[in-house]
């Protein structure tokens, strides 16, 4: 393993944390005895292009400094190769952080621990959704919450996460149930009219929200949250017991674990770790071992 780390940094995340955050993190990996490199980019195809670089340059592992958004473009740079993933969450919701138990808003220790685990043995594998040529590390959404991620990224004001809240209320006074195509792994199909289907390869999105509160990351399999048919005022109610994980006894939530599925139903956009895949229909299938992060074993497994 070459001792040059490279710090992929997102300066625009969490409103300008991630510019400040990269001092700190390459600080503590220096003074673990690492040498490290900033990649940048102008644009989102121009930095993916410039991590694509370092791994085949044989960089010791890429450090992503930002939120999900810079998580999940750095998956399109690693998946499939022996370079490892460290994470130095400073993001909105830093859920993959979550997942593996990282540090979240703490750079440097962000970077002490990434640079104990390399030291310590180099990370260990974990799975990676993969809908096309697009991977995806925490949960691919669609229905209601997907819809709330389309009129959030519409609205320009106001910043963060209350954003999402005001787009939420929006979509609870339009929402109406669809009708989902599901298609899983023995070919099993089932049509149900649901508010929402959340595909998890981890447990969580939108900063903490545990829609797929059992799903495990390093098992091979998804866990696909079905919330059928309800009314707006038992989603509100159920709404936030998400946080707690505590919705999937509701009679209305259904849960399958499947290694592939195919989500089909009209309208509807999925997002996978936040950011768009495009419409309805995609087949999502959970690929054992994809990546190597840089991440404590006993959280390796989403539970927390």
């Amino acid at each position: 393993m070459t001792s040059e780390i490279t710090l992929f940094v997102n300066p625009t995340a969490g409103r300008g944390r991630g510019a400040h955050a990269a001092q700190p993190a390459a600080r503590a990996l220096r003074d673990a005895g690492f040498s490290v490199r900033t990649v940048l980019g102008a644009d989102a195809d121009d930095a993916l292009r410039r991590a694509r670089e370092a791994v085949a340059g044989g960089t010791g592992a890429l450090v992503a400094v930002g939120g999900d958004g810079m998580v999940s473009l750095t998956l399109q740079a690693l998946a499939g190769t022996r370079t490892p993933l460290g994470v130095v969450a400073v993001g909105t919701g830093n859920d993959f952080a979550r997942t593996l138990g990282l540090p979240v808003r703490e750079p440097a220790a962000a970077g002490r621990l990434a640079a104990e685990i390399l030291k310590g043995g180099g990370g260990r594998g974990i799975d990676l959704g993969r809908v096309g040529d697009r991977w995806f590390g925490t949960v691919l959404a669609s229905g209601f919450d997907s819809r709330v991620n389309d009129r959030g990224n519409r609205m320009r004001l106001p910043v963060g996460r209350f954003r999402y809240d005001l787009a939420m209320i929006a979509e609870l006074a339009a929402f109406r149930p669809v009708p989902y195509r599901l298609t899983l792994d023995d070919s099993t199909e089932r049509q149900v009219e649901a508010t929402l289907v959340a595909v998890g390869n981890g447990s969580s999105y939108g900063g903490g929200m545990r829609i797929c509160a059992g799903a495990r990351i390093d098992d091979g399999l998804f866990d696909v949250t079905v919330v059928g048919d309800c009314s707006r005022t038992t989603l509100i109610k159920v709404f936030p017991r998400v946080y707690r994980g505590t919705h999937l006894d509701h009679p209305k939530v259904t849960v399958h674990r499947v290694r592939a599925l195919t989500l089909d139903a009209p309208g509807i956009t999925g997002y996978a770790d936040g950011e768009p895949l495009g419409p309805l229909p995609l087949t999502a299938t959970c690929v054992p071992g994809a990546l190597r992060v840089l991440a404590p074993e006993d959280h390796a497994s989403g539970r927390r």
